[in-house]
Order: structure tokens, then C-alpha cells, then sequence
């Protein structure tokens, strides 16, 4: 996941009010589940010490997600009396709507809730032309059309001669169409920045437009097994976006394994554990956070300063360095805040499955980049 979405959160002081809104059940009285939600938020907000405009400024967008509910839900950072940040979220959060206010966005929930959800274009090819759609966590929308040459398309069954002008057409047409799918498809994945090229048709016609795509798409494209009419394409696609998940986070563990061995200097490129993790934050050599939500070390408890790179084990490790004020917050929190504002520009960030095999331990580990 790429990280540098969060900047805005770090770019004031906190504290910080983070809400995960449930908007996964649509009925008809939506909007008035919604204003109950708004107002029980709101509510918890000024329980746990948040002022008075923030929870006004949480309350009121709420209520406006009445108008046109997200399919799974949002996720709200606001401070002083504004609403700074507004992520849609790919699945509902755990257990309902919930709300926090400390001195750091709540941050760490969205490795789950909007985790690595992978846009796919779902290509439906045929010799006439394509249909694009765009495929998400958050449904599916269309993303344009291709009409080729209609004319000719189809070969004669004649093995006379005189047809040979006519076959050649015929191959020239589905050529130039193939290709004019593949530049569209092209234009397409750029503007979008999908993840997957998904082609659905006849295996020739795939074949054929995939073979004209740009070397630099090729290992994005995987083709459907199953055809447009056929009911299984969905389960198909949604199976496709998975592995793809699924091989991402494990191409990052296996480098996270390789970089755990020392090299002919003695220093390892990967650490793990909360006190490694924060040497190496102050020191900004993070250069890709693995992280288990739900693992021990994420919850534990850290001290921070105002500054990003302002982060200790324990508060007398800041007063050490200088720092007047501090407060405590997440592990998994301070050091997300750390590698955003110091190195967002080579973060990315993997979620971790609890049984995956030679992870972190503690559900925390990182790959370093040295000076």
C-alpha cells in the first residue's frame, strides 16, 4: 500500500479524532442508521476529551454519508473542527462503527479495512472491438469502448483462390482491431493505475491483443477463464485479484527473509521487534514497514514527540534527546507517522497473515535502506 495518501494527517499536530464508519448495511432507513451513528460518535468523541468543533465537524459528515452510503464504509480523521482525510474503506470494520481520540491519527486499522485491494479492467474482447470495466473493493463502473473496423471480419469457408484477396482482409481487420484494443487498454491503465489487466474472450482475440499491449504491462495481464455470458466470470475475477494480493505480500516476506541475513559487513537489511524498528525510524532508514494488525508489538505502547523522527521505547529516551513534550501512542501508529514524513517516497507497506511462515514475530519488522 502506498502510504503517501496519509501525508495530511501529519502535517498538523494532533490530537487527532479517528472514526470507522459501518455504512455495509443498506436499508431504507439508512440515513436515519446513519444520523444515530453520527450522533453516538460524536458522543464517544467528547467522552474521551475531543472539542467541541471536532465532534460537530465528525457529527455533520456522517450525517451527509446518508445521502450516497459507501458499500462497506469510511474512515474519518478530523482536528480542530475540520475533517482532513476521508478514505473509503474495502470491507466493513470489526465489531461496528468505533471512534478514538489521541494525540495520533488511528492509522493502523486501515491495513485491514482498505489494505492491498488491487483495480483490475476487466477487458471483454471481441473481433469487432472491447468493453472496459473497472473492477475494485468498491464495485465495478465503465471505463470505455474500442470500435475497430467492422468490416471484413468473418473468413469464408471457400477454398477457392479467388477468396485469398478477401482472407487477407479479413486477418488485416482483426490485426488492426487487436491493436487499436491494446493502445486503448493501454491509455486505460494509466489513467486509472490498475493493478490487473483481466482480458475475457476467444483465446485467439487475446492472444492477439496481448501481444500488441507494451512490454511494461505484460506481467500485469492474466486471462479469465471463463466467458462474458458465463456466471463464473465474477468469481473468477475476484479470484484473480486475490492471488495477486496474495503473491504481492509474499514477494515482500521473501525479501524481508533474504534482507534478515546478515551480509560480509555483519549488518543485516531487515529488522524486527519495537525497540530495532524505532532505532532504525529515528535514524530514517525505513524503507518498507511489514505489519500484522492484530500482532503484539503493534499494540505496545511508544512515546513520541512532535516531530516524526521523535520517538522513543520509553519517555525517558526523549527527555535524553532534548524533547520537552511527549506523549504516548501506538507502535504501529508512530512508526507509520515516521515513515511517511520521512521516507514516503520508497514506503510501502505489506499486511502480514498471522500464520504466514519466518514473519515478523511480534507482527512488526522492517526492511531497511542504508546511508
Amino acid at each position: 500500500m502506498d502510504l503517501a495518501f496519509l501525508h495530511p494527517l501529519y502535517e498538523h499536530p494532533g490530537p487527532w479524532a479517528s472514526v470507522y464508519v459501518d455504512t455495509s448495511r443498506h436499508a431504507e432507513d439508512t440515513p436515519h442508521e446513519l444520523h444515530l451513528t453520527a450522533q453516538a460518535m460524536s458522543r464517544e468523541l467528547a467522552r474521551q476529551g475531543a472539542d467541541e468543533a471536532t465532534c460537530r465537524s465528525v457529527e455533520s459528515a456522517i450525517e451527509e454519508l446518508g445521502h450516497s452510503p459507501d458499500p462497506h464504509g469510511r474512515a474519518l480523521f478530523a482536528r480542530d473542527g475540520a475533517v482532513v482525510l476521508d478514505p473509503r474503506l474495502a470491507r466493513a470494520p470489526q465489531g461496528g462503527s468505533h471512534a478514538e481520540w489521541g494525540p495520533l491519527p488511528r492509522v493502523g486499522p486501515l491495513l485491514d479495512l482498505a489494505g492491498e485491494e488491487p483495480v483490475a479492467i476487466v477487458a471483454y474482447i471481441d473481433r469487432k472491438g472491447a468493453d472496459f470495466e473497472l473492477r475494485s473493493s468498491l464495485g465495478s463502473r465503465e471505463a470505455g469502448t474500442v470500435v475497430g473496423q467492422q468490416w471484413p471480419i468473418h473468413r469464408t469457408s471457400s477454398v477457392d483462390w479467388s477468396e485469398r484477396h478477401f482472407q487477407l482482409k479479413v486477418e488485416n481487420t482483426w490485426e488492426h482491431n487487436a491493436a487499436e484494443i491494446a493502445d486503448a487498454l493501454s491509455v486505460c491503465q494509466e489513467e486509472t493505475r490498475a493493478d490487473l489487466l483481466i482480458l475475457v474472450g476467444d483465446e485467439r482475440e487475446r492472444r492477439e491483443v496481448r501481444e500488441r499491449l507494451p512490454q511494461r504491462l505484460r506481467a500485469h495481464v492474466v486471462d479469465a477463464s471463463h466467458g462474458a455470458g458465463s456466471r463464473l466470470l465474477d468469481e473468477d475475477v475476484e479470484r484473480i485479484r486475490a492471488e495477486h494480493v496474495h503473491h504481492h505480500v509474499e514477494d515482500e516476506l521473501d525479501r524481508f527473509r533474504a534482507a534478515r541475513t546478515p551480509d560480509d559487513a555483519g549488518r543485516a537489511g531487515a529488522v524486527e521487534g519495537v525497540p530495532a524498528l524505532v532505532e532504525a525510524a529515528r535514524e530514517h532508514r525505513l524503507e518498507e514497514l511489514l505489519i500484522r494488525p492484530e500482532g503484539a508489538d503493534a499494540h505496545r505502547e511508544v512515546w513520541i514527540g512532535e516531530d516524526p523522527d521523535q520517538l522513543g521505547v520509553r519517555r525517558s529516551d526523549l527527555k535524553i534527546l532534548g524533547e520537552r513534550e511527549c506523549w504516548p501512542a501506538r507502535a504501529d501508529d508512530a512508526l507509520i507517522r515516521s515513515a511517511v514524513m520521512t521516507d514516503a517516497a520508497a514506503l510501502s507497506l505489506a499486511p502480514v497473515a498471522p500464520d504466514a511462515q519466518d514473519a515478523p514475530a511480534g507482527g512488526l519488522g522492517a526492511i531497511l535502506r542504508w546511508k
